[in-house]
């Protein structure tokens, strides 16, 4: 019984390394967004952390803020979805 037990430990350890592994390169990654064919671009996270925003100057206008919200919106949207379908591609075949 004891020598089962100490393959577990052990076992669990490994997985805690790996899982901790996982958060740092996810935490590292850097994936971008764009909208309006590169008018905005962004950058966030495998966590879905916002880590910078770039704005071309030529779509900003006072009379036109709500265009250039929709824009961050769709750029972030954007960059998300490829985190999501990465998710997809980090689980074993036959998995899901």
């Amino acid at each position: 019984m004891g020598s089962g037990f100490s393959r577990m430990k052990k076992q669990a350890k490994v997985m805690r390394e790996r899982f901790s592994d996982m958060e740092e390169t996810k935490r590292a990654e850097r994936i971008e967004g764009s909208a309006g064919s590169g008018l905005v671009k962004l950058q966030i996270n495998g966590h879905g952390e916002l880590q910078n925003i770039k704005i071309d100057p030529a779509c900003v206008t006072a009379d036109d803020l709500e265009g250039l919200e929709d824009l961050i919106v769709a750029a972030f949207q954007n960059a998300f979805s490829k985190i999501e379908r990465n998710k997809m591609n980090d689980f074993p075949p036959g998995l899901l």
